[in-house]
């Protein structure tokens, strides 16, 4: 387990009820950690950071409502010496890429057991990087695109475009009566999209192209 002269204090920041009991009931089991509180919003989230001095916090972005990652990294930048664990139900590859390039590199998946929690947290205190077997698989994948010249996010002009028409909801054969190329041809762009951005569905597509800014929700159409 973690050594420390100091304890540990923890909160944790999810609305998932049987993920926080649980992480309350094992942390409270070890006398290094002190669980301080459990907070389900934004808002409650910041209002108990700048109240409390917080050694860990403990967090599932998408389950306390935060609009995009670059909030993780302002909390981070607002209160430099908080130590921060990402917990997730799982992460797209073009997410895991956004949330590992603004510089969050403690990351775990909620399957992990208790040992694997623990590696997690001894990690996360010492300022060593930690990520979940499956996700330090999926980075791997993303350098080794980025070394062999697919960096991700890198589309042509024509790929964007692409992008833009496929948001609209357009389907193939539509896109290629739009640009006056062959359906063969779309189909090769929609694949070189995928594999740059590393999304396997239209819904991570359209995600990454909304984060990326590359289209508007006014342009999305269901």
């Amino acid at each position: 387990m973690i050594s420390s002269s100091n304890t540990i204090r923890v909160l944790i920041a999810d609305s998932q009820f049987l993920v926080t009991e649980s992480l309350k009931r094992i942390l409270q089991e070890e006398a290094e950690f002190e669980v301080l509180n459990v907070v389900m919003e934004k808002k409650e989230l910041m209002k108990e950071l700048i109240r409390t001095k917080i050694s860990l916090l403990i967090i599932d972005p998408s389950f306390i409502e935060l609009s995009s990652f670059s909030e993780i990294k302002e909390i981070k930048s607002t209160f430099p010496d908080l130590k921060l664990l990402v917990i997730t139900n799982g992460l797209s590859k073009s997410e895991l890429f956004e949330i590992n390039n603004i510089g969050i590199t403690n990351i775990m998946l909620k399957t992990a057991g208790k040992e694997e929690l623990f590696e997690a947290l001894t990690a996360t205190l010492k300022g060593k990087k930690y990520y979940s077997s499956e996700l330090l698989e999926m980075l791997f994948e993303l350098s080794e695109k980025k070394n062999t010249g697919e960096e991700t996010g890198q589309l042509t002009s024509s790929e964007l475009e692409i992008v833009r028409l496929i948001s609209e909801g357009l389907t193939t054969k539509e896109i290629a009566a739009r640009k006056y190329i062959s359906f063969h041809t779309v189909i090769t762009h929609r694949k070189n999209i995928f594999r740059k951005l590393g999304v396997s569905s239209v819904s991570e597509l359209i995600m990454y192209a909304l984060k990326a800014g590359w289209i508007n929700l006014i342009e999305y159409h269901i």
